[in-house]
């Protein structure tokens, strides 16, 4: 039987989110253009990911304008910190009790 999958965040199942999140795990803050270009990712694609991340809490949006153009930073939550590195912890935990 496999064990240990019911701890896995269904949030990080997509590679997109588990992407973003990958990004500013490492990095306090990653401004859209940044991410679309490091997850090879469309406007669209990217956007709809990271709304899904901010309704659940685990990342935040900063708007701003820099001279005329907008531009939006991404920056992790403390509640999505816990969440991905929880997710990480029972991805370990079923690696080594199911190989």
């Amino acid at each position: 039987m496999i064990t240990h999958l019911e701890d896995i965040n269904k949030a990080f199942e997509s590679k997109v989110r588990l992407g973003i999140m990958s990004v500013l795990m490492v990095n306090d803050e990653a401004d859209f253009n940044t991410l679309k270009e490091l997850l090879g990712l469309t406007d669209g694609n990217l956007a709809s990911h990271t709304r899904a991340l901010e309704n659940l809490k685990y990342i935040k949006a900063k708007k701003q304008f820099v001279g005329r153009k907008p531009k939006t930073t991404y920056s992790r939550t403390k509640e999505g910190e816990k969440a991905f590195q929880d997710h990480l912890q029972a991805l370990e935990a079923f690696l080594k009790n199911n190989l």
